[in-house]
């Protein structure tokens, strides 16, 4: 079943579900616009987060996910293809060094839908719990494509699902969204990688006031 004619159906009962389980503590719905495109920046503390988002959000929120999870074969494979895309989300090759540029080509074209684009502007998941230099892709896409950034903060997602886990666990969890941060003409007169460099560090500042997470100001790095 194409992703597109699973999502409603998916959507009809997992968020329902999650939050009668998991009673996720949400604020700041009212900063996400329910209609045109928009970018959610987020913190990532966990392989849970791209699932977490969407359930609590009030519109659908498209993240890219690596395409391990859609060429599996097999029953296995068809489940978590449907699953992954059923929810939102489209393949992207990590290991192919043009992904990121090609995510990023992705993005402008979710965004050019009108439709709202999930995105991890510390690249990789937090594995000491602080919040990491934010990566300029972030302030690529709002400053070309010209729509807001809503900050995000999570909490508690990293002992929901924690590395290595493959089964979730039912713990308090905190999603806070933050007021929209227009870039405007804020950023006009200067250097195309300055403007980036600054709008990066305003959407994770927001970010870490939302989370309550120490910036560490380092890069986050990919374990081997």
């Amino acid at each position: 079943m194409p992703g597109r004619v699973l999502y409603p159906v998916l959507h009809t009962v997992v968020p329902p579900l999650a939050r009668a389980v998991w009673r996720p503590t949400v604020t700041g719905l009212e900063h996400v616009p329910r209609t045109g495109p928009v970018i959610l920046a987020s913190n990532h503390l966990s392989f849970a987060d791209s699932v977490v988002i969407p359930v609590v959000a009030p519109r659908e929120v498209v993240f890219l996910a690596k395409s391990d999870y859609f060429t599996g074969t097999g029953v296995r494979g068809a489940v978590s293809r449907a699953w992954f895309e059923g929810l939102g989300m489209l393949p992207v090759d990590r290991d192919d060094a043009s992904a990121a540029l090609a995510s990023l080509d992705v993005a402008l074209e979710v965004l050019g839908r009108g439709q709202a684009f999930g995105i991890y502007p510390e690249g990789t998941r937090s594995r000491d719990g602080r919040l990491h230099r934010g990566r300029t892709g972030v302030a690529h896409l709002a400053l070309t494509a010209g729509v807001p950034v809503v900050p995000v903060g999570l909490v508690g997602t990293e002992r929901l699902q924690p590395v290595g886990s493959r089964r979730p666990r039912v713990v308090p969890i905190r999603v806070a969204f933050g007021p929209p941060i227009v870039a405007g003409d804020r950023f006009e007169a200067m250097p195309t990688g300055r403007a980036r460099r600054l709008l990066t560090d305003e959407v994770m500042a927001a970010v870490a006031a939302l989370s309550g997470q120490e910036q560490s100001g380092t890069y986050a790095e990919r374990p081997a």
